[in-house]
């Protein structure tokens, strides 16, 4: 019979009474371990405790090592009730013998306010670089390839020892997702998905954040996949071009915001010609006639596609290809607004201070009144001159506005989807060029309950980052490859 230490975080002997329970019911466990950040002599029957600095610290990693003497190790990672499914553990440990897997973990139910909700998560795969990678609460290690992993770590870290160890892991085996259901916790956490996507901006997350960038390019250089600080120089000079920079505008049903956008574009000052495409995906709740009140001013170009299966993406690609597209093409979305008439120059003029092929933005969050809300300014400051394009393939996204060289964007070609397609070019591009970056607030994103993002189903959310960890190990594939060249 195969063997299960279990690791469970410890605050006081009434949060772990009932995991405890489940946990000592199964015949599998042979010890439990309770990790306590702070010093606790409470003695808790059939159960040993381990002081640590923090959950997520190397030395808690290289801990659960050392007392990794049974066959595989068990580590639950929050300090609400564990509930173990009927013979759950039993399952897990018999997939992770048949997968030959160095860690498994499962799909499993989350109470909120006493009712029990699925939350599924998402398949592991050679990209999925991110650092907040949902894998559920509940792991379980092979005890032989966790050793040989804390082994391998280099660097002791406060918040990035589980990432960095479950890298290492994955360096030599496999992390298998077993999609089954196979235990119950109580959720604290219920913002909605609009509500929690920033949380790695925080800048009271900074140290964490540099922490989790070391782990990843340290990873990233031991499989192959680092690219150095050395950038292809852009001359500008390819095309004819009549206006020096668009403005890109795709829109569908956005009645309420789209007059705004456009006007907050032709009220730029420049010392050069520009124009706005706005590519109308079939809008049918007024928002074409809201464009067409616009059609006095001739630096308005409003298209209608006569293709219906054009997603943000593929609206892009239209207005990107349009013969008067200038040489510069800058996003705006429907529902957001520069942040003042010196927007677009300021862009413009980055591509030829820093020479790239693409600019990010700093934007500011607002509500629907373009008022600040939280978490205010974010001016993802992760990307780095030096290593941005490395960083970028563990974060979930670049920053607003963006703005490309045409020549080289409708080379490259946007994915013809509505979600992550700038996510896309922006790792795309950066393996070769650089990618600028202006820190001065020149765009306001409008949170309101029509945004797309503002409140996803878990389903919803799973298929987008499932998405982009698919991109990212597309992107990851190519840089390795390229390094091999």
């Amino acid at each position: 019979m195969q063997t299960i230490n279990c690791f469970i975080p410890f605050s006081s002997k009434e949060q772990v009474a009932e995991t405890l329970k489940g946990l000592q019911a199964c015949e599998y466990v042979k010890n439990i371990y309770l990790l306590s950040t702070e010093k606790n002599d409470t003695p808790i029957d059939g159960c040993q405790m381990l002081h640590i600095s923090a959950l997520n610290a190397s030395a808690t990693m290289h801990l659960l090592a050392a007392h990794s003497n049974a066959d595989f190790t068990l580590l639950y990672t929050k300090y609400t009730t564990l509930e173990i499914g009927y013979f759950a553990l039993e399952r897990m440990v018999h997939i992770a013998e048949d997968s030959q897997a160095g860690m498994v973990y499962a799909d499993s139910y989350h109470v909120v306010d006493g009712a029990q909700q699925k939350a599924p998560v998402i398949d592991y795969q050679y990209g999925s670089l991110r650092d907040d990678f949902n894998f559920g609460s509940l792991l379980l290690f092979n005890a032989t390839a966790l050793k040989d992993a804390a082994a391998r770590m280099k660097a002791d870290y406060q918040f990035a020892g589980l990432y960095d160890l479950r890298l290492k892991l994955s360096q030599k085996t496999s992390l298998v997702h077993m999609n089954e259901y196979l235990y119950s916790e109580v959720e604290n956490d219920t913002r909605k998905s609009g509500e929690k996507i920033f949380d790695y901006v925080d800048p009271k997350n900074r140290g964490v954040q540099i922490e989790m960038e070391a782990a990843c390019t340290e990873h990233l250089k031991e499989i192959g996949g680092y690219l150095e600080p050395k950038f292809e120089k852009i001359e500008f000079d390819k095309g004819d071009f009549e206006y020096e920079a668009s403005v890109i505008i795709p829109v569908r049903n956005r009645v309420r915001t789209i007059a705004d956008a456009i006007e907050s574009v032709l009220k730029q000052k420049t010392d050069f010609k520009f124009n706005l495409i706005v590519i109308d995906n079939h809008s049918t709740d007024g928002t074409t006639e809201a464009i067409d009140k616009f059609a006095h001013d001739k630096r308005v170009i409003h298209i209608i596609p006569e293709r219906n299966d054009l997603g943000i993406g593929g609206c892009w690609n239209m207005g990107v290809h349009h013969p008067q597209c200038g040489k510069f093409a800058v996003q705006l979305d429907s529902d957001d607004v520069y942040s003042s008439e010196n927007t677009l120059q300021t862009m413009v003029n980055a591509f030829y201070e820093q020479n790239c092929g693409m600019v990010v933005g700093t934007y500011m969050m607002t509500d629907f009144n373009m008022n600040m809300i939280a978490p205010g300014i974010i001016d993802h400051k992760e990307w780095t001159p030096e290593n941005g394009r490395n960083n970028a393939l563990r974060i979930n996204g670049l920053g607003a506005p963006r703005a490309f060289y045409t020549p080289l964007l409708r080379q490259v070609k946007v994915p013809n989807t509505s979600y992550g397609e700038d996510y896309a070019l922006g790792l795309n591009i950066s393996r070769h060029y650089q990618i600028g970056r202006i820190y001065d607030v020149v765009y306001l994103c409008r949170r309101w309950d029509d945004n797309s993002d503002a409140s996803l189903s878990i389903e919803k959310m799973n298929a987008n980052n499932l998405y982009k960890d698919r991109i990212r190990t597309w992107e990851l594939q190519a840089r390795v490859a390229m390094n091999k060249k």
